[in-house]
């Protein structure tokens, strides 16, 4: 009896590519979904840093506000701006404050005009250092 004669080598040989090519991209969607990852962690401390300069700043805000009606109340204004500290008076009578975690800052400009609080400004940054480690051509 005689049987036919299978051939296995393409076949084998096209199994053998589309497991490596499955393989490699199974390792390009793991680093991609670990890369994804670490940012998403990077950029949630970046937003919970934030919030709570934020919302240190609103309490800062609210001190301040109360410090003041207390002392427009006892008529005691020139005094009241060693109360009202972080903040500090600028020689345009404008009150500043500088609330800084994790290298992040909330800069806060406020002016005092009698029982009124207006915010002049109110601005987070954060200080960035070029890298200079790469040699990249630039150029020139």
């Amino acid at each position: 009896m005689n049987r036919p004669v299978v051939k296995l080598g393409p076949i084998a040989l096209l199994l053998t590519v589309i497991t490596i090519c499955l393989a490699i991209l199974a390792l390009l969607n793991f680093s991609t979904a670990s890369a994804d990852r670490r940012l998403a962690e990077k950029y949630a401390e970046t937003v919970r840093v934030r919030y709570e300069l934020e919302a240190e700043g609103q309490a800062l805000l609210a001190d301040f506000e109360t410090k003041r009606h207390e002392a427009n109340a006892s008529a005691r204004l020139d005094t009241a701006s060693e109360a009202l500290s972080p903040f500090e008076r600028q020689e345009n009578g404008h009150y500043t404050a500088l609330l800084e975690k994790d290298g992040t800052r909330l800069h806060i400009e406020l002016e005092a005009d009698g029982a009124d609080i207006k915010v002049l400004s109110w601005i987070i940054d954060k200080e960035w250092t070029e890298n200079t480690d790469l040699d990249l051509w630039m150029g020139f």
